[in-house]
């Protein structure tokens, strides 16, 4: 394999209209794929068309390169692993072709995302069927690559039987479309004096020889298996017209489907679509106390023709609860069963999955299978299938070194055959004194095993070959499928010969040749395959030093562990229009170094691997985290929740230690000293920022975006009006404590004084007790170790005063919530119960009186029964420390106060990031996704609620409106 100078690429330059990304490729294609595989890329592109692809084959063919196609990078087998050019179609090839109501098909570019395609094909009544538990990132380039399958193949079936046809670039660069062709079509085919030809040809060779047919036949995995992906499909092939009379007609797409990219470079794709399932769902979660009584379980599911019936282990259920999104979709559970079957139904009336139900569960209670049935209609059913997709991300949330890992997570088996094949299994295990974990798709025979393992330890390494080979021997004793759907890639192409047989794979190799003889398309997958413990992520034995952290990372037993957390299953690479707030880079850029998966990844790199006593001093790691907003989101939307907003924070600290504080840092950090200097004389600063001579020179100093307007000061602070207006305890009101956090005692100070006025008007006692800044700014900047110091204070001030009856509130979100989240790892092992405790009394204004509200002691009649229409747009911490629907209940207290949530993410002002002269472009793309879209449509005379501070500069600025805090507008509405 040729290597890539500048000068080489300078010269693809010149013919190449699409993107290179020649910076952090290495650490890009590290952060891609969810596999242990570790390999350096040389470049990594981003074709926008057909003609770019056809530049990169003659271009790699020239130079001796290979080529990896990549969506999503989501696989788990290492199939877009490997040192070549990385053609990453995912940012430009994603476009949605046409779409044929009538005939139901449509055509597609390969980087359409799945479920952004079913969004816009539901309007046609149809959609895209198999659906893979990646759904809302993956793309369907990839779907095909990998014929991928999803929870509910038992119906559907696999990616392969729903492509009619690709058009695709072949190794030589000739443009060629593959389709069903009848026998004469095929015949024709054959006479091509062309690569096209040649391939015809040979697969015409391959399976007109007798032997070859009888050895397919006896070898491949059992055609009665729906899902089965070892190799390539050729028994697929030999049982087309044709080579078997009165068979279905020859499609290469059946090959193409499951190929990993070896053969052949698609730039479009048709797909069969189908009607929407019936509306009538419901989803029965059988809580099994054993294994062993769920693999049978499963085959009285399969008798009343479910839908999907898919498994999750006591483990998998036990690690959901780490999580603070999964953990709301646990509302079914009862007890801690063994393991759950999740069967679905869809019928055309309510009473039909009734009955089914009911029937099933009556056998299944009849034989012993079984404690607890819950039968789950309407919304919840997606929250089921929410815990059940996040089952691969939380894996990642197992302490220590040792993992649940992919190494034979993609078996298959006949169902009947699966209580066997898990016996021998669990004897295997025994053997090896191994745990593991159990999950997935049991309805069809496969099940994600995944043993555990420590693949930083040498025996380790060794065991993980050893698990593999013993495992595929016994897949093929139940003539199974090594690869069920995820595929062969790096970890099983070299079982092939095992599960296929010598003869098979020789046939193989012959087909790989023909089609791209100059190895071009992805090398080493499906053939020539590399032994499956080599080029690993970790290297064993290698000793990992502690770092010292300034955040206690003791439960991820360190910062290093804690990046490690990040499998690359991609939840990150959600975008705008599927929704979530993760991650709001990435929705804007749509570039993967934008993701949470690369900061985590380059950490883990940079830490890893390097010399430096300051391991954090790196540049590359600067550049990477730089467009992170620090919103939180990742902390509870990613499954493995990867907090990047605190590696982030503990990251600068470090590098600033070793290359100093910018002026404008160290300026954002202090606003809080800045602005109690200026609330002295809060007319004079507000003439100078108002200023556009001395704001506009202050603004080019710092490096603050001139469009944008510094926040001015109120005429007095929040506590000195409190202390001039407090009420006279009567003994008849409630008393709670308010934060006078250092964004409302100075900037919002006319919102805190509303707050006041409201509790008070409510018959509470408002106390702002003698406390210190939250930190906020500190940490957002990075300077974790004077915010940890003002942490420490605050919970030596306040918490022998905080608790159950007299609650801390705060009207900022991200002020308040520092204590719940922060805190507790900032204050020292001496302080930490502490501040727990403490932590557990802290509330947003809006979680207060919501929560007065439903106890009785805030009623309805205290409001205006006018009507009046609200939109809502949560604050980032809200949605991912606690909940945005504490606002919404508050705001609809009033009778006829009607409140509609945005569904935006984040605003995209994130405290300084969008002030900051160089992502002030970022942050208004952020805001422009859906935020400023749905605030300019809104009608004039409907209120616009936005809890965060930062969240309401963005919003006038974005779109010219006022947005009001949620108490504002509560006050509003007292008679």
């Amino acid at each position: 394999m040729g290597s890539i100078s500048q000068d080489i690429i300078s010269e693809l330059r010149k013919t190449f209209e699409g993107e290179i990304l020649s910076e952090h490729s290495r650490l890009l294609q590290y952060a891609t794929d969810a596999s242990a595989y570790r390999e350096v890329p040389l470049l990594v592109t981003q074709p926008k068309h057909k003609h770019d692809i056809r530049e990169l084959v003659s271009f790699a063919k020239e130079h001796a390169l290979s080529i990896i196609p990549r969506t999503a990078g989501t696989s788990l087998a290492g199939q877009v692993v490997g040192s070549g050019i990385i053609a990453d179609v995912s940012r430009n090839m994603t476009r949605i072709l046409e779409v044929n109501p009538a005939e139901r098909w449509v055509r597609i570019e390969p980087g359409v995302v799945l479920d952004e395609l079913n969004m816009d094909l539901e309007k046609h009544g149809l959609f895209f069927a198999p659906e893979t538990s990646t759904s809302n990132r993956c793309m369907m380039g990839g779907m095909v690559g990998n014929n991928a399958c999803g929870a509910h193949s038992l119906i559907y079936g696999s990616t392969r039987d729903h492509t009619l046809s690709i058009k695709a670039i072949l190794s030589d660069g000739t443009d060629v479309e593959f389709r069903a062709l009848h026998a004469e079509e095929f015949k024709q085919k054959c006479t091509l004096n062309s690569l096209e030809g040649k391939i015809y040809q040979g697969m015409s060779s391959i399976l007109s020889d007798p032997v070859n047919r009888d050895s397919i036949r006896s070898e491949y995995p059992d055609p009665a298996i729906k899902r089965r992906n070892t190799g390539y499909a050729i028994d697929l092939l030999l049982d087309t017209n044709p080579f078997t009379a009165g068979k279905e007609d020859y499609n290469f797409c059946k090959l193409i489907a499951g190929s990993e990219g070896t053969l052949a470079f698609i730039y479009e794709i048709k797909l069969n679509l189908l009607p929407l399932p019936p509306q009538e769902k419901a989803v029965i979660a059988i809580h099994c106390a054993s294994l062993e009584a769920s693999f049978h379980a499963n085959l009285i599911a399969l008798k009343y023709d479910p839908g999907a019936v898919e498994l999750m282990d006591s483990k998998v259920l036990e690690l959901t609860k780490e999580n603070h999104t999964q953990q709301k979709n646990r509302f079914f559970l009862q007890g801690d069963p063994a393991a759950i079957l999740i069967v679905e139904f869809a019928r055309d009336s309510r009473n039909e999955v009734v009955q089914l139900a009911k029937s099933m569960e009556e056998e299944m209670r009849a034989a012993g299978y079984g404690y607890h049935f819950p039968l789950i209609f309407g919304e919840d059913i997606q929250k089921v299938w929410a815990l059940r997709k996040a089952g691969l991300g939380v894996l990642s949330n197992m302490p220590g070194d040792a993992k649940p890992v992919a190494v034979i997570e993609d078996t298959a088996v006949k169902p009947e055959d699966l209580p066997a094949y898990m016996e021998d299994f669990s004897k295997l295990l025994k053997k090896h004194s191994l745990e593991c974990v159990y999950h997935a798709h049991i309805g069809t025979g496969e099940l994600h095993l995944r043993p555990v393992l420590n693949l930083k330890k040498e025996e380790d390494v060794i065991l993980f070959k050893t698990i593999a080979s013993e495992t595929a021997q016994l897949v093929k004793k139940y003539r199974g499928s090594l690869s069920g759907e995820h595929g062969d890639g790096r970890l099983r192409g070299a079982f092939i010969p095992i599960m296929i047989g010598e003869r098979n794979y020789e046939l193989l190799k012959t087909i790989k040749k023909t089609w791209d003889p100059d190895n071009i398309f992805n090398p080493g997958k499906i053939t020539a395959t590399p032994e499956m413990n080599t080029a690993l992520r970790y290297t064993p034995g290698q000793v990992y030093k502690d770092i010292p952290t300034h955040f206690d990372f003791s439960h991820d037993m360190g910062i290093l562990r804690a990046a490690e957390k990040c499998n690359g299953s991609g939840d990150c690479r959600k975008s705008a229009i599927i929704g979530g707030t993760m991650c709001p880079s990435y929705m804007a850029t749509r570039e993967e170094q934008n993701t949470t998966r690369a900061r985590a990844n380059i950490l883990r790199e940079f830490l890893t691997h390097t010399d430096n006593e300051n391991p954090f001093d790196h540049q590359e790691i600067y550049e990477v985290m730089d467009l992170c907003l620090s919103c939180k989101a990742c902390k509870s939307e990613c499954p493995s929740s990867v907090d990047i907003t605190k590696y982030k924070a503990e990251f600068l600290q470090h590098y600033y230690d070793a290359n100093g504080i910018p002026l404008r840092t160290r300026l954002i950090a202090h606003i809080g000293q800045v602005n109690k200097l200026g609330a002295m004389i809060p007319g004079a600063f507000n003439f100078m920022v108002k200023n556009q001579v001395i704001s506009g020179l202050l603004k080019k100093m710092l490096g603050f975006a001139p469009e944008r307007s510094i926040p001015l000061l109120y005429r007095t602070t929040l506590r000195r009006w409190a202390k001039g207006h407090r009420t006279q305890d009567t003994g008849q009101r409630t008393q709670v404590f308010l934060f006078a956090d250092e964004f409302t005692n100075y900037n919002d100070a006319e919102t805190g004084i509303t707050a006041i006025k409201l509790l008070q008007a409510l018959g509470y006692e408002v106390i702002i007790p003698k406390h210190k800044f939250s930190g906020r700014t500190f940490l957002s900047k990075g300077l974790v170790r004077r915010a940890a110091r003002l942490a420490k204070q605050n919970v030596y001030l306040l918490s022998g005063i905080i608790n159950e009856k007299t609650p801390l509130i705060g009207i900022e979100p991200s002020g308040i919530l520092t204590f719940r989240d922060e805190y507790p790892e900032l204050v020292g092992e001496e302080l930490k119960s502490t501040a727990l405790e403490l932590s557990k009394h802290c509330f947003t204004i809006d979680e207060f009186i919501a929560s007065e509200f439903l106890k009785g002691s805030i009623s309805t009649d205290q409001f205006t029964d006018d009507e009046q229409e609200i939109i809502l747009h949560g604050h980032c911490y809200q949605k991912a420390l606690a909940s945005v629907q504490p606002t919404i209940e508050m705001l609809g207290i009033p009778a006829n106060y009607n409140v509609e949530e945005i569904k935006s993410g984040c605003c995209g002002m994130a405290g300084s990031f969008g002030y900051e002269k160089e992502h002030y472009e970022l942050s208004m793309q952020v805001g422009e996704m859906v935020l400023f879209p749905a605030v300019r449509k809104a009608k004039d005379d409907v209120i616009i609620a936005a809890p965060g501070t930062s969240c309401r500069h963005q919003i006038k600025d974005g779109s010219g409106k006022k947005a009001y805090h949620p108490v504002e507008i509560l006050f509003r509405a007292l008679p």
